[in-house]
């Protein structure tokens, strides 16, 4: 492994490092302390599932509640595996039991608006929850009509499957009923977007499953962009394991798509060519989710500004906004730095409802990527404060080895799912 690259293994013991964050989250002192308050945290995911668990860890008087709309909440994150054929839906699926056995109060309701002023959200069906410091991790939206001709009716005939359930199973049963020989397309956004290497590793897992299943069968990635994360890895793997199989149409070669007519599973590029598709697969443009707006939070570029010591709002004072839906440049949009800025946030929290300043934070990221079931690959990466912004520490991570023995490929296949374990288990108390 090039000398650059954190090890693996103490990047699973920082899943979310915090720095001083964490170590202060574990002691004691801080269970016992005498700060309480109300917190309400919006979304279960990554970031809201580990913001509500660490606050009440940290100190078991603070009222928690996490508002989430599903009973089992589903990742992203090991989707694409799903479409290899690799894992079922089901795998992807955590429950809050281990939050309420904790004394976090879970509520299965949607958010639907924030008084930033009386410090209120309020509930689908009226019920309004009371916050001293409010918790937002709302993922993304999509940009509907963002990308002409695609728009909530279109992803019925061409699913983006960029937010794991019912547009996950649409995918999976087109491309199960797609004869072999027919081609598949991706369109991939520009940046910044949900989990930059998801588009790519996704192309991976479905050449996979077509390399089995259906090998005539083609696929086609039209890209907004010029670069993507850990191209060269990517673009190395596909040719090794898939042949020509796989074709990679960048910005430069008119790859950017202006216009989708997704009944037809057509896309049109910037230059005017026409790609038809026996399955159409669009990852659109994004934003935060609807309720960053509603709690007045979110910027004009449609994402959440933070500052980012605490992850509280530029724009707000107490509320705080973790994971996707944040402007946290250079953190990715990923699973791993949203379970990272949840424990920042909490270690906040605690301090600041204990009338305490906020610990010192930092952060750590890791990535996997398969290609192939035995094919892994990674980028990790660990983020500091410096003058005041959010900082990549150089020499601190790195992406896996180019040339690298099939071995090692394997090995870093295992570490993916290990790491998948590892935070399901850190955010909800189980795994897949």
């Amino acid at each position: 492994m090039s000398t650059n690259m954190i090890s693996r293994r103490r990047t699973l013991q920082l899943l979310g490092g915090a720095g001083a964050g964490l170590a202060s989250l574990s002691m004691p002192a801080i269970a016992q302390g005498a700060g309480a308050g109300r917190v309400v945290v919006v979304g279960g995911g990554f970031g809201g599932a580990t913001a509500a668990k660490y606050i009440k860890r940290a100190n078991p008087k603070i009222q928690v509640t996490l508002v989430e709309p599903l009973q089992r909440y589903y990742t992203c994150p090991f989707t694409n595996l799903h479409f290899g054929g690799l894992r079922t839906f089901e795998q992807q699926g955590h429950n809050f039991n281990e939050l309420r056995a904790l004394g976090v109060q879970v509520v299965h309701a949607l958010a639907n608006d924030v008084d930033n002023k009386k410090k209120t959200v309020t509930l689908a069906g009226g019920r309004v929850l009371q916050y001293d410091k409010l918790v937002l991790s709302p993922g993304i939206d999509i940009r509907w009509g963002a990308l002409k001709g695609y728009d909530q009716a279109a992803a019925q005939f061409a699913p983006h499957a960029w937010q794991a359930g019912p547009q996950t199973a649409l995918l999976k049963q087109q491309l199960d009923a797609m004869p072999d020989g027919g081609t598949f397309i991706l369109v991939a956004p520009e940046n910044p977007f949900r989990c930059p290497p998801g588009p790519y590793e996704r192309v991976s897992m479905i050449g996979h499953y077509f390399k089995t299943q259906k090998p005539k069968s083609k696929i086609l990635v039209l890209d907004a962009k010029e670069n993507f994360s850990k191209q060269g890895l990517f673009l190395d793997g596909w040719k090794k394991v898939y042949g020509e199989m796989i074709e990679w149409v960048p910005l430069s070669k008119d790859g950017k798509v202006v216009r989708v007519d997704a009944r037809a599973r057509e896309v049109e590029t910037e230059f005017g060519k026409k790609h038809k598709a026996a399955v159409l697969n669009v990852v659109p443009p994004q934003k935060a989710g609807f309720i960053a707006d509603r709690a007045g939070v979110s910027a004009q570029s449609g994402w959440v500004p933070i500052k980012p010591e605490t992850f509280e709002s530029s724009q707000v004072a107490d509320i705080h906004v973790i994971g996707d839906a944040t402007a946290a440049t250079p953190m990715p949009k990923s699973g791993f730095v949203a379970n990272a800025q949840g424990k920042v946030a909490a270690a906040a929290i605690v301090a600041a409802l204990a009338g305490r300043p906020a610990p010192k934070a930092s952060w750590a990221n890791t990535c996997y990527s398969l290609i192939a079931p035995d094919y892994g690959i990674s980028v990790a990466n660990v983020y500091n404060i410096a003058d005041g912004k959010l900082n990549e520490i150089k020499g601190s991570g790195g992406v896996s080895p180019r040339e690298a023995t099939p071995e090692f490929r394997k090995l870093e296949a295992d570490y993916g799912v290990a790491w998948y374990n590892a935070i399901a288990n850190d955010a909800w108390g189980t795994k897949a």
